[in-house]
This record gives C-alpha cells, structure tokens and sequence, in this order.
C-alpha cells in the first residue's frame, strides 16, 4: 500500500459517504418529525434506482435524458411516499411505535415483489452518466469523474437542507414539530399534511440517493435491507434526528470502510494486518463503539431515544383457570397431532418449525415485554446456539443431550456479554446496538472458514437414530417449546419478572427502593438468550444443516414480526403470532412466486386492523362484550 493508493481510496470514500447521506438524512428527517423508525426507507432507495434504470431507457441517455430520468426517479418516489403515508401510516400514528415498525415492515415485503414481478430477479446495469465517464489523474492514481460530483452532492444536499429547516416558515415548522409535536398541534398547524410532506421529502432523498448509484452499481433486489441497515448504522451513530450528524456520521463511516480496503494486504513482520475482512462490519463495530463511548450517537439528545420502547399501556396478566385449561387442552392437542401424519406427511415437518419459532419468539418477548428492552438481533442468540451445538456434535462427537446443552449456554454466555454493554442504553439506541451485536456474530460466521465452514456452514448434523423420524423429532421439539414457554411464564410471574417489569415501567422509582435496574435487564438478556439459543439447536438438527443465514437480519426482523403480531402485553401473544407467522408464510409460498407481497399484505391488514396485535384484539371485544 502507499500514500498515492491510500490518498485516492480515501477520497473514493467520500464519494460512498454522499450516497449514505442521503439515505440517512431522509430517515433522520422522517423519525425527528414522525417518531416513526421507517424500515421500508431502504426500499424506496431501492426503488429510486430501478426507476432511473427504466426511465433512462425510455428518456435516452443524453445528459438531458439522464439526470432528468434521476430527478423524476426521485419524484416518483416522492410520491409513493406521500401515498403510503396518507393510505397506511396516518391511520396508525396512535398505535404503539413498534407496530408502526411492523407496517414498513410489511411495505418491505410488498415491494419487494412488486419489484421483482415488474424487473425481474437480474441485477440490472444503468448506463454510465454522460460526460462523466472518464477519470481524473490523482497522485498518479485515476479517480472516476463521477465519483468526484457525487462529493460535492452530498455537501450541496446537506446545505441546501440547512437553508429550508432555517430560513423558511416550512422548515420552522418541521424543527417545531421534532421538539414538541402536541404543541404545534394546539397552535392550529394541520400536522397531517406536515407529516405527509416531511414522509415525502425523506422518500425524495432515498430515492434521489439509489438513482445516483446507476452508474456505480447495478439494481438489486437485495438493496433494500442492506441500505436501511446501513442508513440506521449512519442515522443513530449521528443521533436520531439530526441532519448535521447524519452528515459526520456517513463520512466517518465511509472513511472508516475505505481505509479497511486500502490497508487489505499490508503485513507487519510478517504478522498479517489485513483489515479487509472487516468490510462487512466495521460499521456496525464503529457504532457499537460510539454507543458504548456517547450512548445518544454524535449529536443526538436523550430525548430521541426513548421514542422506540415498545407501549405498555396493560400490565401483562397472569392466566386464570381458563388459560391454564385451554393451555392444557392444546397441549393433549398437539400431543395427539402426529395420529394425522398418515394423512399429511409434512405436518410433523411444518409443526416443529412452528414450534421453533414459538419458543424463538417467546425468548425475544420476554426481553421486549417484561423488559422493555427492543433487540433488532436476536438472531445473533439463535446462530450461536445452532453452530455451538453442531460444532461439538460433529468435531467432538457429543451426543444430543450435550450438543442441546452446550448450545444453549453458548448463546446465554453471549447474551451475557452483549446484554452488559446494551443494558447501558434504551430505546432505539439499545436496539441498533444489538443489530451491531447481531452483525458481528454473523460477519465471523460467514468469514471463519475453518471454524463454521463460511459461506457453506455444516452439513451432516444427525439428531441421533431415536429421533430419525419426523414424528419422533416433533415430540422432542413439543418437549423444549412447552418446557421453555413455561419456564419463561414461570419467570415472568416470580420475583425477578416482577422486579423486571418494575425496571421497565418505573426505572427511576425501582432505583429508589434499592432495585439494580442494569442487573435486572443484565439477567432478562440471559433468560432470553439461553431460550432463544435451544431455539437454535432444534432447528440445526430439524434441518440437518445451517449456514450464517441462522444469524442473519432477515431472522431478527422475523421474530419482531412474531412478537408484534400476537401482541407484546401478552404471554400468549408470541405464541400466536409465530404460529401464525410461519404457517402463513408456508400456506402462502406454496400458492404463489410472490410470496413475500401476499404475506406482507396480510401483516399489513392486521395491523390496521388490529394494532395492538391479535391478543389485543381479542382482548379489547371481550372488554366490550363485558361492559354490553
């Protein structure tokens, strides 16, 4: 490496930085005005360059055709956005923030396949942008022309913001709105049509942002999660809502990445430096590191993290006589189920995946319901149980009773070690500091080649000949579910779960009657994590095999799904909703491709409909039915 390569491969990180910016700036605008944690904001990135890749077809790919194809790519989604906030978002403003998550989750979904039907699987090249597809000689290097204005965008961008929140009546409003929205309101502002016009402009700079990148990369339909993990990685290391610290936050981290590039090959005495490998999470470990060292991000204030806690407007209730009858009578139920196999083979097969994902999601609910803690990588949990558990089954040879064991504690011992930097946090802060947690975990996965085979995980996992059937397997997977959601129940409803619970409500009061509130969250993480770490094991041996995907965010976000759905001031909600959930997505991925949009458009009516998830609903008419 030299200062020639070092010099040019910093300055190309500022040009990544620019395309962060206007990512996160959008998204730091849409939450300081909304308060809502916009996970479909990817999408609309998304979105913006596959628009651009259409209309450059159709406009020509003159100067005039390109960037007026750049600038209607931008309003196109502009639009989209003002739609979905006036059709989706606006009847859901009253429900609790982590259900207004659940909606743009299931956005991600719908477009997603909307993309996929209309583009088509391939990634799409967009033709380079006319007149700037040459380079320009840098310390004998060569920097693309392209790169060198996208540069001076995100600084103009930033500017140009800076102007309209300062020096217009609009932009008044909008930092109004961020300090006190219920004032405002009182005040006679229509806050309706503020949010509406706020959604789009954040829309307008995701997608402005994702059609500049026609020329460096091409359209895929993988750009959707990846950009809005790395736009909340910008958005919270800056803190939420500030647009100048979204700013400082992109190009940190753009320099950041760039600089593990540029030193990829260096040795040191022949110790090998390389820092390559850590492209694929060095911002997560950046805003781990920013976390942990200034818990609000860059320029954040302690008043914008506490937004994302999950409402807990109802005390989760102990069951009655009934539940315990009904939680009996569905445990014979399932008991007796595998009497059916005869006459469908795959229901043994689809039960212990929903048995799975009950006992997942139960692990992941007691950390979000009686502890008040939102965790966006629970996933990280239920890998390092799997892998534990297959590594020392297929290295050490262990039997199953062992392999379940040493799993479990792997994941709690995790658990344990996350949980002692994330409990020093709250609200969307703690939860982006488990993702960065979470993408670690699954970044040395996916790396450690000798260790966890990389991208091609382990195969050959073998429950033992006992359990060689489906049915035989079903039962042991019944067995850990109904023990762990008891156990779990039996938590919630001892001391400790009080305690917990106490900390969730009334933090500053639990502290004055001699309660150790970081202690108590410290345990809640380790229940969880050793739940959701058995959770790990039954799906390797159900499976046969694993790879990182076991860790991934797609997980995580699959169990917030689950939670959300039943409803959090439940115990039987994550029960529900993983039930629900998995046999939705099997019931559906069968019937049709577009899978994804069906199965987000149900998540989407339900939320709508019930916004404080199935048990909720359920509760609130025998509420009615009582009170009639």
């Amino acid at each position: 490496m030299t200062l020639a390569s070092l010099t040019v491969q910093m300055v190309n990180g500022l040009a990544d930085a620019s395309a962060l910016f206007l990512v996160a700036v959008g998204l730091s605008l849409i939450f300081g005005v909304t308060r809502i944690v916009n996970f479909a904001h990817g999408s609309f990135y998304m979105l913006g360059l596959y628009l651009a890749y259409s209309l450059v077809e159709r406009l020509g790919a003159s100067a005039l055709g390109f960037w007026g194809a750049v600038l209607l790519s931008a309003l196109i989604v502009a639009a989209l956005g003002a739609l979905v906030e006036v059709v989706v978002l606006r009847r859901i403003y009253r429900a609790p923030e982590l259900f207004q998550l659940l909606a743009t989750f299931a956005l991600v979904l719908v477009i997603k396949d909307a993309a996929l039907w209309y583009w088509g699987p391939e990634d799409l090249f967009g033709p380079r942008a006319p007149g700037l597809g040459g380079a320009v000689p840098l310390l004998g290097r060569r920097l693309p022309q392209y790169d060198l204005l996208l540069i001076f965008i995100g600084p103009l961008v930033l500017a140009l913001l800076w102007l309209l929140l300062n020096r217009t009546r609009w932009g008044t409003l909008i930092r109004a709105a961020t300090q006190d929205r219920e004032m405002l309101g009182a005040l006679g502002v229509n806050q309706a049509w503020l949010f509406t016009a706020v959604f789009a402009l954040g829309c307008f700079l995701a997608g402005l942002g994702g059609a500049l990148q026609g020329p460096r990369m091409p359209a895929n339909l993988a750009l959707d999660l990846d950009t809005i993990g790395n736009g909340f990685v910008v958005v919270v290391v800056g803190g939420m809502g500030s647009i100048g610290g979204a700013f400082a936050a992109a190009v940190l981290i753009a320099e950041v990445k760039a600089l593990c590039i540029a030193v990829g090959n260096v040795s040191v005495f022949g110790i090998d430096l390389s820092l390559s490998p850590l492209t694929l999470v060095v911002e997560f470990l950046v805003m781990a590191v920013i976390l942990v060292l200034r818990p609000w991000g860059l320029f954040g204030k302690p008043l914008a993290a506490v937004r994302v806690a999950a409402a807990h407007a109802t005390p989760l209730e102990a069951g009655g006589r009934v539940a315990r009858l009904a939680g009996l009578a569905s445990l014979l139920l399932l008991l007796a189920l595998p009497l059916l196999a005869g006459r469908f083979p795959y229901l043994p097969v689809l039960m212990v995946e929903i048995l799975i994902a009950v006992l997942f999601a139960a692990s992941l609910h007691f950390l979000m319901g009686p502890g008040g803690m939102v965790s966006f990588g629970h996933a990280a949990y239920f890998g390092l149980g799997a892998y534990a558990a297959a590594l020392v089954s297929l290295r050490l040879q262990w039997p199953l009773p062992l392999a379940m064991l040493s799993g479990a504690l792997t994941a709690m011992l995790a658990a344990l070690l996350f949980g002692w930097f994330c409990v020093r946090l709250s609200g969307v802060y703690l939860a982006m500091l488990t993702l960065a947690f979470a993408q670690i975990v699954w970044a040395g996965i996916f790396q450690w080649d000798d260790l966890t085979g990389g991208s091609n995980g382990l195969v050959g996992l073998r429950p033992g000949e006992a359990l060689a059937s489906p049915v035989a397997y079903y039962y042991l997977a019944l067995a850990c579910a109904a023990l762990g959601v008891y156990l779990l129940r039996r938590v919630v409803q001892a001391p400790f779960g009080l305690a917990l619970r106490a900390a969730r409500d009334a933090p500053v009061r639990a502290e004055a009657l001699g309660m150790d509130v970081r202690a108590l969250q410290w345990g809640g993480f380790a229940v969880a994590g050793l739940f959701c770490g058995l959770a790990g094991v039954l799906f390797a041996f159900s499976k046969g095999s694993i790879s990182p995907e076991v860790a991934s965010v797609g997980r995580s976000v699959d169990g917030l799904v689950m939670v959300l759905l039943g409803g959090v001031q439940s115990l039987l909600g994550p029960l529900l909703g993983a039930s629900l959930f998995v046999w939705l997505q099997d019931l559906v991925a069968r019937e049709t491709d577009y899978w994804r949009a069906l199965l987000g458009g149900v998540i989407l009516l339900l939320v709508l409909l019930f916004p404080g998830g199935i048990v909720g609903a359920l509760r609130g008419w025998r509420g009615r039915g009582e009170g009639a």
